[in-house]
């Protein structure tokens, strides 16, 4: 990491001479490495235009600094206002500059034989660290698992960007992950699917390697507890796994609970077994 990059307690000191004690505690974060308080989102330093006025008729152009901004309001089901989580492809860059080149651990690497497969480790092994923290996951997300479901979705590959087969309502794939639009507006909050721990993403940020591995982690963590929710006890007689959370993931895990017929593949392009394999791979290596 260059002399230059910022880590957490250096962006953090820039920030707190913005903002007041009040706005800022420790303990009202939804994560150590956040850098600002629940109900608040990160802005990094930016130009922006102000319209012409009498004192400058041709306008001008000003540097906001570093700072929180406050969330939109957030209503539960009752009704009552309560402090929502916002993570701005701003401050999740940060946070990967910040804390992820230390980290140790798995994702495994040489193991996979695609161009790139070990380049974006640090960014699986951070997002899946921090996931797992947020929600406090008895039964934590492996970071393999994650390698292995990128390998499957995209073969490494963070440009990809294909039209779905239902290119009206869902929109493009995008990225490591292949986040979709209809995805990456319910990651944001635009839909009722999250309640909470939202993402805010344009189509060209969910392209970049460690915004679409954020994102992408958060929804399967949202897989993982619809499966569990709607599968588990009705059509699965057991807990629903991260394996059935895959399945839910590339949206096939309902046709393959609900096949009777031997003869028919639910899974008609083998994604399940690619993804298998790979995660195998991963673990036996």
């Amino acid at each position: 990491m260059g002399s230059n990059v910022k880590n957490n307690d250096q962006v953090e000191d820039d920030l707190k001479e913005d903002l007041t004690l009040s706005d800022y505690k420790d303990n009202e974060k939804v994560h150590p490495w956040r850098l600002c308080p629940i109900g608040k989102h990160y802005v990094r330093s930016h130009s922006e235009h102000i319209s012409p006025s009498k004192k400058h008729p041709e306008g001008e152009i000003i540097t906001r600094h570093a700072h929180c901004a406050n969330n939109p309001p957030h209503k539960n089901k009752r009704g009552q206002e309560e402090p929502q989580d916002i993570l701005s492809f701003d401050e999740l860059q940060t946070i990967a500059t910040a804390n992820f080149s230390n980290l140790i651990g798995p994702p495994k690497a040489k193991v996979l034989k695609f161009h790139r497969a070990d380049e974006f480790d640090p960014q699986i092994r951070g997002w899946v660290c921090y996931w797992n923290k947020v929600f406090d996951a008895k039964d934590p997300l492996d970071p393999n698992l994650v390698k292995a479901l990128i390998a499957s979705e995209s073969s490494f590959r963070p440009e990809l960007k294909i039209p779905t087969a239902d290119v009206k309502m869902i929109g493009y794939a995008h990225g490591l992950m292949q986040l979709t639009d209809d995805t990456l507006g319910k990651i944001s909050g635009h839909r009722v699917e999250l309640r909470n721990h939202f993402i805010n993403l344009t189509p060209a940020e969910a392209l970049d390697p460690s915004a679409n591995i954020c994102a992408g982690v958060r929804w399967l963590f949202m897989k993982y507890a619809g499966a569990r929710e709607r599968f588990s006890k009705a059509k699965l007689d057991r807990p629903a796994t991260w394996d059935d959370a895959v399945a839910e993931y590339k949206g096939i895990l309902k046709a393959i609970i609900e096949n009777k017929d031997p003869n028919h593949n639910p899974d008609r392009l083998n994604e399940m077994p690619k993804f298998r394999h790979f995660y195998k791979q991963l673990l036996e290596s």
